[in-house]
């Protein structure tokens, strides 16, 4: 059956928690999974003043950098993948809310939705449009 939403954001906090330390990101292999715009609900049409660039280790461990064009700000994300429900979470690096999800499988396609979880325990639905694919060669 469906799991019920606190219990969903709960699991998502507790994916974000298991991401270890990283010492020298350098010596680590990155698989860039691109840059993608967030667009608010179902809104494709809205213009996106949020990006995320993420990649991922063969460990699972989640990192990039989010950027909001509106307020200017730049931040690195720092998250992981749950291997077992193939679930990827991540929040502002140093945070712990806003969370935001979704499955790592996802991440390859067009566009996919995103669960984004807040500290007062709603959690809203953005839309992830994958901008920048990388390139096939690097």
């Amino acid at each position: 059956g469906e799991v019920p939403a606190e219990e969903y954001a709960a699991q998502a906090e507790e994916i974000v928690e298991a991401a270890p330390e990283v010492e020298n990101p350098d010596d680590m292999e990155w698989l860039p999974l691109g840059v993608f715009a967030l667009a608010e609900g179902n809104n494709s049409d809205a213009v996106p003043n949020m990006f995320l660039q993420l990649a991922v280790s063969k460990e699972g461990i989640v990192a990039g950098t989010y950027n909001n064009k509106s307020t200017d700000e730049v931040k690195s994300v720092e998250g992981m993948v749950d291997m077992e429900s193939g679930r990827a979470a991540w929040t502002i690096a140093g945070k712990s809310s806003p969370i935001m999800e979704t499955k790592l499988a996802s991440l390859t396609e067009n566009e996919t939705n995103a669960l984004i979880h807040f500290a007062d325990g709603t959690t809203q639905e953005l839309l992830m449009l994958h901008l920048e694919k990388p390139a096939d060669e690097q």
